[in-house]
């Protein structure tokens, strides 16, 4: 699954890991600094509000302190390892984590400009402020440029991955088709190598762009957090708390994860097995078709009947499971205005300020919950990845797992 694509993935993932790790304590603990000591970046400039953010000193700085850093990774993983998906793999994976950077750096543009906009409409509704259709609509056209370029990244991000994907199923599929003599009495192995490979490459990177897309998403948002947990020092029932937004979020967001993966910890079994009696229901009418001695309907009723228990079975355990992942969420849709009462009841900040926090809040918040929200996902990712676990296993002479050898529901 990983080695047709990745040059040693065992190496790759854990370097890739720490450099990323390294790259972001080097940019917050000197190189960010260093802009600033060479005069490449203005001290004490104010925050740019809008799409001019893109192009200011201090995001191009940045800029080339990450080029420069993957350049030289990408560099140190073609001398040690040459492989044919190198292009893709390595300098793929990192065009699509700074496409991601992008995105991410929109949603800090939106949440900045959240401030002005909505202090300027609470000056409006108050009649403090003359009314001037200009600044109204400028205000406005600020968030349309971002939005712009939001989508265009968006748009250019998928066209790009799509194309990834597809490369990275090629080398799935013709690792397994060179293998095909040793792995075609498995079951369902048309269908695994078909639609399994596209699957896995898809999910895996749906997955893996959340997870960078949350990762960075605290980079950008933690310290946004912080500095406006200043304005919020008071917790309801609890008094006075240092950092109180970004306590709330971390412990709010820890909460869901662990509940949610107690209570789906039936689920990845459940689903893998529903593939496998799916096939074999599936492989005997295809046999059917062709040979009048196969799926009769004793054998087609027993089959089905494998198919009918596990769907019964999958059903009782998504019961509870999505009780409990739509309380949490609708839950969550509040907790933001639950924290900020106090502070909202005494009146201590403004409209502008209320919105930037909840836009910060739910970004810290939604980066913290990556496993509540692609719990599914996960689930979906796990029994993909088991049944092609069962090609490489046979391809290294070792017995199949139990889940393989049986078709009874877990």
């Amino acid at each position: 699954m990983f080695v047709s694509f990745f040059p040693r993935p065992r190496w790759f993932f854990a370097s890739a890991a720490l450099w990323s790790l390294a790259a972001v304590v080097l940019w917050f603990g000197f190189f960010r600094h260093l802009g600033v000591a060479l005069g490449l970046v203005p001290a004490g400039a104010p925050l740019v509000i809008g799409v001019q953010m893109f192009w200011a000193p201090d995001f191009l700085w940045f800029d080339l302190y990450f080029f420069i850093a993957s350049a030289l990774f990408s560099a140190l993983w073609l001398m040690a390892a040459p492989q044919r998906w190198w292009a893709w793999s390595v300098v793929g994976s990192i065009l699509i984590l700074y496409s991601t950077y992008l995105q991410v750096e929109v949603s800090v543009g939106v949440v900045r400009w959240y401030g002005p906009f909505w202090d300027l409409v609470q000056e409006l509704l108050d009649k403090k402020a003359r009314p001037d259709p200009g600044v109204f609509y400028g205000q406005i056209m600020v968030f349309l440029w971002l939005a712009l370029v939001g989508v265009a990244g968006q748009a250019l991000t998928q066209f790009f991955t799509s194309h990834y994907i597809f490369r990275w199923r090629t080398a799935m599929n013709d690792f397994y088709v060179s293998q095909w003599s040793r792995v075609r009495h498995i079951e369902g192995a048309s269908q695994r190598v078909q639609e399994d490979t596209m699957n896995f490459a898809k999910t895996t990177e749906d997955l893996g762009l959340n997870f960078v897309n949350s990762v960075m998403t605290l980079v950008a948002f933690v310290p946004v957090l912080i500095g406006l947990s200043a304005h919020v020092t008071r917790l309801p029932l609890i008094g006075d708390v240092p950092y109180a937004l970004l306590i709330v979020a971390i412990a709010w967001s820890a909460f869901g994860t662990g509940l949610l993966a107690a209570v789906g910890v039936k689920l990845p079994g459940l689903y893998f097995k529903n593939q496998r009696v799916e096939a074999a229901y599936r492989k005997e009418l295809v046999y059917g078709e062709d040979d009048p001695d196969r799926a009769r309907p004793p054998t087609l009723r027993e089959l089905f009947a494998n198919v009918r228990r596990n769907y019964f079975t999958l059903y009782f355990h998504y019961v509870y499971f999505n009780v409990a992942r739509y309380l949490f969420l609708q839950a969550d849709a509040v907790v933001s205005l639950v924290v900020l009462a106090p502070t909202i009841l005494a009146g201590a900040i403004t409209f502008g300020l209320l919105n930037q926090i909840m836009g910060a809040m739910d970004q810290v918040k939604s980066a913290f919950q990556y496993l509540v929200t692609s719990w599914s996902t996960i689930v979906d990712l796990q029994s993909i990845y088991k049944r092609l676990r069962s090609f490489e296993i046979e391809i290294q002479n070792e017995p199949l797992p139990e889940i393989e050898r049986s078709l009874e529901p877990v």
